[in-house]
């Protein structure tokens, strides 16, 4: 993240972090990292306790080049360690260091902040594109949305950027609060309430509708609220927006909302669109599949015409959007003297992601891919409804017209043996033991969509189709 300045100086860097320094980097610092796998030499290591704790990796950071490292007061520290800012909490100064990036934005700087049950990464990536129109833009490379991923986002941020898009995750209640305080958003966008993570809320989609209302606690004075026209949790939204003293624009499908699409016309490699805003239309085309991120590419051009901006420039960059890895990206692979047309949804699943990623399988052409296959996994996190939701495929499924279904985990396996046999391809109870049945049974003129939730694993099946048939 290098730029014609140093991202931070050390003493500002050192004051950030209410830390003690030890030393001083001799080069300009140029970043944040948490992961010596993917560290740049002059990023500032920070030595999170998470999954694993980061000091023990202090000094492999320090060979592959960091410009220091964030570490707690008695960590005894290696041989080749360089410069240090000890902190009682790398995590809690992380967050200092955050909320410093954030004060310190030009004044006419704008910060977004995005959250939602799905489709927060893709909107992220679409407003990143259309916002680059108007200035300089800064966002996370990945869906960095959690608790160390939106500091890290801001701790990496320029001074001197136009546009900032904070994407803001969450699982359990209490968790965006903190988060959109940081960020602190003039516009805070919620892409919609579905029953993702539901187990974890004991009011059930009532819980996580509350829980993204959070976002609202960090609005600054006079911002706005783009929220989904559509959703059953409208009302409860337009409440919190209303006790924060926000303005509300609204986008969806329904006649009133102030972004509304008026047509959308769904194809095998994007969608064209008809919008209507303030009477006006507006066409564009999304180069995305799917009826989920045209609707919420309405929720970006509410943002962008709260900024004032363009429309008609600011949204061009739409048609080039294609979809990240994991998350509907297409692949042609090369079998035998055809192809297959692979669409990795392989990231995350809940069951409105799950219903969407069926419904573009159903999309594609047979007469470009005659066979259509679904390699679906275990939806997590959504408590004693867990069967139903599964279940709840079966109609889905034959709408789509998919001819051979795969599919593991526990949920997954009675919705399996509802299916008609013809269109049973193989179960297995995790996925690893799913992906020779897949391998040998995909040929030329498939198109397969692969999706389950994060903890079903399902990105091993797709490395395992990419190992057997070569990309194009």
């Amino acid at each position: 993240m290098a730029d014609s300045a140093p991202l931070w100086t050390w003493d500002a860097l050192v004051a950030a972090a209410e830390g003690t320094a030890e030393g001083a980097p001799a080069d300009a610092i140029t970043g944040f990292s948490i992961d010596t796998r993917s560290l740049a030499s002059g990023e500032v290591f920070v030595a999170l306790t998470d999954a694993r704790d980061g000091h023990a990796f202090v000094g492999a950071a320090f060979a592959g080049g960091a410009a220091a490292a964030l570490v707690r007061r008695d960590f005894d520290a290696p041989a080749n360690a360089g410069p240090l800012i000890r902190v009682d909490d790398p995590l809690a100064a992380l967050g200092r260091i955050a909320v410093a990036a954030r004060a310190r934005l030009k004044p006419d700087a704008r910060v977004v902040a995005v959250t939602g049950s799905a489709g927060k990464t893709g909107t992220k990536e679409m407003l990143r594109a259309c916002l680059a129109t108007a200035g300089k833009v800064h966002a996370p490379e990945k869906s960095f949305n959690n608790h160390w991923g939106v500091p890290l986002t801001l701790a990496r941020m320029p001074a001197d950027v136009d546009f900032a898009v904070i994407e803001i995750g969450m699982n359990h209640a209490g968790e965006i609060s903190p988060l959109t305080r940081m960020a602190r958003p003039h516009i805070a966008v919620i892409t919609n309430v579905l029953p993702v993570h539901v187990g974890n809320f004991p009011d059930g989609e009532d819980g996580v509708a509350k829980a993204k209302a959070e976002i609202f606690e960090g609005l600054e004075p006079g911002g706005t609220a783009v929220l989904p026209r559509d959703s059953k949790h409208y009302s409860l939204l337009d409440r919190a927006v209303v006790a924060r003293g926000g303005r509300i624009v609204t986008f969806g499908t329904t006649a009133d909302s102030y972004v509304g699409a008026r047509e959308i016309k769904l194809g095998d490699t994007g969608s064209e669109i008809v919008a209507e805003i303030a009477g006006r239309a507006l066409r564009y085309r999304l180069g995305t599949v799917g009826a989920h991120i045209a609707v919420n590419s309405l929720a970006v051009i509410a943002t962008l015409d709260a900024l004032h901006l363009p429309l008609n420039k600011s949204i061009a960059p739409l048609t080039g959007i294609t979809p990240p890895v994991g998350r509907g990206a297409r692949s042609l692979l090369k079998a035998g003297d055809g192809l297959i047309l692979l669409i990795d949804e392989s990231y995350n699943a809940n069951p409105a992601s799950m219903r969407a990623a069926i419904a573009v399988l159903g999309a594609v052409a047979r007469a470009n891919y005659p066979r259509r296959v679904a390699i679906i996994g275990d939806m997590r996190e959504l408590g004693e409804g867990s069967e139903a939701y599964h279940l709840g495929l079966a109609d889905p499924l034959a709408a789509s017209e998919a001819d051979v279904v795969f599919a593991c985990g526990p949920y997954m396996q009675k919705l399996y043996e509802m299916l008609p046999a013809a269109r049973r391809g193989a179960w297995a109870p995790e996925s690893e033991a799913l992906v020779p049945h897949v391998v040998d049974a995909l040929k030329s003129g498939d198109v397969v969509m692969v999706k389950g939730s994060l903890g079903t694993r399902m990105a091993p099946i797709v490395a395992a189709i990419r190992a057997r048939f070569k990309a194009v």
